[in-house]
């Protein structure tokens, strides 16, 4: 058997099983039961997926929030960021905003020391570069998070990064999941806005799938899966797993190997906030340089995840797109094979249009599907260099060179 038609072979196997997680995942997705509130705001309500009779008791706004936001150089977005906030319908008594200048060189700080003189009884504000005294160190997200922890009055530590703008109604959703599952890690949505460019269309797809399966498996109870900029846990909770100890030399996963901790220590304690009225929204990389950083440093995490089921969806996902990059060259000298390639490449691009579509409708965002198929040989290739570089290479990251 030649080495085309065995690989061939291989990339059918690994397609069917990639076909048959994401029809997995697409029921997941379809099962959850949306989180919504109460319409005259004065509490809140959990209905089932189709507005019936599942009317849950009301609850009043009852837990206290510290929202936390790491900011480094954000001169541009992090005023939008807090105003989102502060403006928000839930009782300002009961949650604060803590913001951490890490090291910027622009002017953030100016900007931060404005807000907190406009509002401050909600605004606190830590400089790390007077924490650490400019001594260096890998993980600099961590140790501010870490930080703001400390300095912390609620009792539940929501994170955002400063280029998010949050719903009006986002704490609100907060409370009214928390009181109503009693879940002490909260995964929720984040939604990348399309600028209209090409490399935003591509990254808000891309980013489709990601926060689609992460909300088919957390919602399930599979895998331990979220995104720092929309997350939430409960701060006695973070102290019992002694916060970030024993993954603070990593200078990314503040959010899943956080997670994963917590999971580890009590099963079943993580759950999916599935609500649109909480979905945080973010701005893509504006090109195409800074968007494959950021996707290395993502990928970066991939060899210390404890979780197998995680590493395993990785490597399927990664083979295929392997397999399919190589056959396309070899295609290119055969006919036969670039045939067998484009049925292959087609397969697939049905099966994943089969599971973006229901992620695309929660997030509102199918206008972009007409660009789903156009981007599927370009996916590949970013796929197999963005996880190569992610284990093996280095990256940039907001000026700061990350191993």
């Amino acid at each position: 058997m030649s080495f085309s038609i065995l690989l061939i072979n291989i990339t059918l196997v690994v397609l069917i099983i990639y076909g048959l997680l994401l029809i997995v995942y697409s029921r997941l997705w379809q099962g959850m039961q949306p989180v919504r509130l109460a319409p005259d705001g004065e509490g809140n309500r959990l209905l089932n997926a189709r507005m019936n009779t599942d009317i849950r008791s009301r609850k009043k706004p009852a837990i206290s929030f510290s929202v936390i936001i790491p900011a480094r150089n954000e001169q541009d977005s992090i005023q939008g960021c807090i105003e989102s906030i502060v403006n928000g319908t839930y009782d300002k008594a009961l949650y604060e905003v803590i913001v951490v200048d890490d090291f910027s060189t622009d002017k953030t700080g100016e900007i931060l020391r404005s807000l907190q003189s406009k509002y401050p009884d909600l605004i606190k504000v830590i400089d790390l570069s007077v924490v650490l005294d400019s001594r260096p160190i890998n993980a600099y997200k961590k140790k501010a998070l870490a930080l703001a922890i400390e300095a912390s009055g609620g009792n539940w530590i929501l994170t955002t990064d400063a280029d998010c703008i949050l719903p009006p109604r986002w704490l609100e959703y907060y409370n009214s999941y928390i009181l109503d599952t009693g879940k002490r890690f909260v995964a929720a949505p984040v939604r990348f806005i399309d600028t209209g460019s090409f490399v935003s269309k591509f990254q808000c797809l891309d980013f489709l799938s990601l926060q689609g399966v992460t909300g088919a498996a957390v919602g399930a109870g599979l895998m331990s899966m979220c995104n720092g900029a929309n997350l939430g846990y409960e701060k006695d909770f973070y102290r019992q797993v002694n916060g970030f100890e024993g993954i603070d030399q990593l200078a990314s996963g503040d959010d899943m190997f956080l997670m994963q901790k917590m999971q580890d220590h009590a099963p079943g304690s993580a759950g999916y906030l599935f609500a649109e009225g909480a979905i945080v929204d973010t701005l893509p990389m504006p090109d195409w340089r800074s968007f494959i950083n950021q996707r290395i440093r993502w990928a970066s995490k991939a060899g210390a995840y404890k979780d197998w089921k995680i590493k395993l969806v990785l490597l399927i996902v990664y083979l295929l797109n392997l397999s399919l990059v190589v056959l396309f060259f070899l295609g290119l000298f055969t006919p036969i094979i670039f045939l067998k390639w484009l049925i292959l490449l087609v397969a697939k691009y049905l099966l994943e249009f089969y599971f973006m579509w229901r992620v695309a409708g929660f997030f509102k965002q199918r206008s972009l599907m007409g660009w789903f198929l156009i981007m599927q040989p370009l996916h590949l290739v970013y796929t197999v260099v963005a996880g190569w570089l992610g284990l093996f290479g280095k990256y940039q990251w907001k000026g700061r060179q990350v191993k």
